[in-house]
């Protein structure tokens, strides 16, 4: 049986233990806060921490999720793929390029796979998205426009909104663009903290290919919309309720879907990955590219100026 560790059970961390839970491979979780862990650990029957060191000693894992504040992400990440664990970060992969740069580093020397909490492209709605891209019956795209808003969550203080919320429509733009931006420009701003909490960016690819997204922790109401327009037809996207629509010359339809889970979608593909010994479909290279893309967002707002990739 696949054997797999949650560290960090707050926030986001506890669907993690949730679902690989319901995917019978839930072994152990960890946590800072004892009571938290002994909590799940007696909810599910499982061995609960409160040091990760401890954990990786008395356990035999083949994989962790990590769901611990963004800050922490390579110091924990470094000690489990350096013991040789099978190893998912939830985004952003480091807080900078830089820490980026020595995890994959660390994970290419463990052999051991490396990926990254980009939930959007397990979404059914995006993976039909990508279907249809890549068959082109729509002619070939031209502009992704994302929208994304919601208040601020409470667990979410060592990254603003660029790195924490903005990095799932940069993946899935480059994703299904199939190519990294070219330009990046931006403008961001805070109303409500030290960190940005607001940001428009637009990002340049190859053939005149754009992706023009807005985000914000401001809006009090949940929307995580999407339209992509190609050469013969336009889609809308809403990512929350999965519904897809497809307007053509001809009219609209809107193909029937079953609404499924995308974290439940991402840890099958995880546990799939460590039994098959493939990579995953999100790559820690994938995820340094988001947070070099996120870092040119950033540079682009403070200095008024378009930035030009590869840095």
């Amino acid at each position: 049986m696949t054997r797999i560790a949650v560290i960090g059970t707050g926030g986001w961390g506890k669907n993690h233990v949730r679902v690989l839970s319901e995917l019978g491979v839930l072994v152990a979780v960890c946590d800072l806060d004892k009571s938290r862990s002994e909590l799940y650990a007696k909810k599910f029957g499982i061995k609960g921490y409160s040091d990760v060191d401890e954990m990786i000693r008395s356990e035999a894992l083949d994989g962790v999720t990590i769901a611990t504040p963004a800050s922490t992400h390579v110091s924990v990440a470094s000690k489990t793929l350096r013991a040789g664990i099978n190893t998912f970060v939830e985004k952003p992969m480091t807080s900078s390029v830089k820490e980026g740069e020595e995890l994959i580093k660390i994970a290419e020397a463990s052999g051991k796979i490396l990926t990254v909490g980009f939930i959007e492209r397990f979404n059914p709605a995006i993976s039909e998205l990508k279907k249809l891209t890549k068959e082109g019956s729509l002619g070939r795209p031209i502009l992704f426009q994302y929208d994304r808003e919601n208040r601020r969550g409470d667990n979410i203080t060592d990254v603003g909104v660029v790195k924490d919320a903005s990095v799932h429509d940069i993946d899935t733009a480059r994703w299904l663009f199939g190519e990294e931006p070219k330009t990046v420009y931006a403008r961001v701003g805070s109303v409500m903290g030290k960190n940005e909490d607001f940001a428009t960016i637009l990002l340049g690819f190859g053939d005149e290919r754009t992706a023009f997204i807005t985000t914000n922790w401001v809006t009090p109401m949940r929307v995580r919309q999407l339209n992509a327009v190609f050469a013969k037809g336009v889609v809308t996207v809403d990512f929350i309720s999965q519904e897809m629509q497809i307007h053509e010359e001809e009219g609209t339809r809107v193909p029937a879907h079953v609404f499924t889970e995308p974290l439940i979608l991402e840890l099958k593909e995880l546990v799939s990955a460590i039994e098959e010994k493939r990579q995953p479909l999100v790559t820690g290279k994938d995820g340094l590219s988001v947070i070099r893309i996120a870092e040119a967002v950033l540079a682009s707002a403070k200095t008024g100026s378009p930035i030009y990739l590869p840095l």
